[in-house]
C-alpha cells in the first residue's frame, strides 16, 4: 500500500512538472549550437526582418548567438520589403530551401493584413502552412519558428485593420502545430498603451521599428525565445 501510494504521487509529481519544465526546453536550433554543430537559419518575411530595423535585430541576435556558440551560427536574411505570405510561397525554394536551413524563422502577418493585396486570413493560414510543410518536406528536422511583430498605427493602421486577426491566427498555427512562437506583439501592445507618443519613439513612421528600438525589444525577446523558451 505504501508503494502504491509512492508511485502515485511520483506520476502526479511527473504530470505537473514535467509539462512545465518542457516550457523551458531550448529550441534545437540552441541545442545544435551547444553542442558545437555548425547551424544555419534562415529568417523570412517583410520589411520588419528586410529594413533598417529588421536588419538590426537579426544582426543582434545572430551577434548574440554567435558570441555564446563560438561563431557556429550562420544567419541569412531572406525577407523582402513589401512582400507577403503569397511571395513568401512563391519564393520559398530559392530564398529557404537553397539555403539547406536547420531552422527557419518566419513573420508575413504585416502584409498579409494589408487591403490591397487582398490576402483573406484562410489564405494566409494556407500559405503559412505550406510553407511549413514543405519545409518539413526538405528536412523534417528543420526547425520552423513563427512571430508576431509590432502594430501599425495612423495611415498604416487604417490600411491593415483586422492585424489582430492575421496575429491571432498565427498563434492557432503554432498551438496547432506544436511550433515556437515568439509573440512580439504584446511588448509593443504596452508601449502603445502608454500612448502614441511613446510609441513612435521606437517606430517613427507608424509600422517599422527603427534600428535602437529593434535592438532594444525585437532582440532580446527572440534571443530569449530561442535560449529558454519553447
Amino acid at each position: 500500500m505504501k508503494t502504491y501510494f509512492i508511485r502515485k504521487i511520483t506520476f502526479v509529481f511527473l504530470g505537473i512538472v514535467c509539462p512545465v519544465l518542457s516550457c523551458f526546453a531550448q529550441t534545437r536550433l540552441i541545442k545544435n549550437l551547444q553542442s558545437g554543430k555548425p547551424q544555419i537559419l534562415v529568417v523570412y518575411g517583410t520589411s520588419l526582418t528586410a529594413g533598417t530595423g529588421g536588419k538590426a535585430w537579426v544582426d543582434a541576435v545572430a551577434a548574440e548567438l554567435n558570441n555564446r556558440f563560438h561563431n557556429n551560427l550562420t544567419v541569412y536574411n531572406s525577407a523582402k520589403s513589401s512582400m507577403w505570405s503569397t511571395w513568401g510561397v512563391q519564393h520559398l525554394e530559392d530564398s529557404v530551401i537553397s539555403k539547406k536551413p536547420d531552422a527557419v524563422l518566419i513573420e508575413f502577418s504585416m502584409n498579409d493584413a494589408y487591403l490591397e493585396y487582398k490576402t483573406s486570413v484562410e489564405l494566409a493560414r494556407i500559405n503559412l502552412n505550406y510553407m511549413i510543410d514543405r519545409i518539413k518536406l526538405y528536412n523534417l528536422d528543420c526547425e520552423v519558428i513563427i512571430q508576431t511583430m509590432n502594430i501599425p498605427i495612423k495611415e498604416h493602421g487604417v490600411k491593415r485593420p483586422d492585424i489582430d486577426n492575421y496575429y491571432a491566427m498565427y498563434r492557432q498555427v503554432a498551438k496547432k502545430r506544436k511550433l515556437l512562437l515568439i509573440d512580439n506583439y504584446p511588448h509593443w501592445k504596452t508601449i502603445l498603451d502608454e500612448g502614441e507618443r511613446a510609441y513612435l519613439k521606437y517606430v517613427p513612421d507608424g509600422i517599422h521599428p527603427d534600428a535602437a528600438g529593434a535592438q532594444k525589444i525585437i532582440a532580446p525577446f527572440i534571443i530569449e525565445k530561442l535560449t529558454r523558451v519553447k
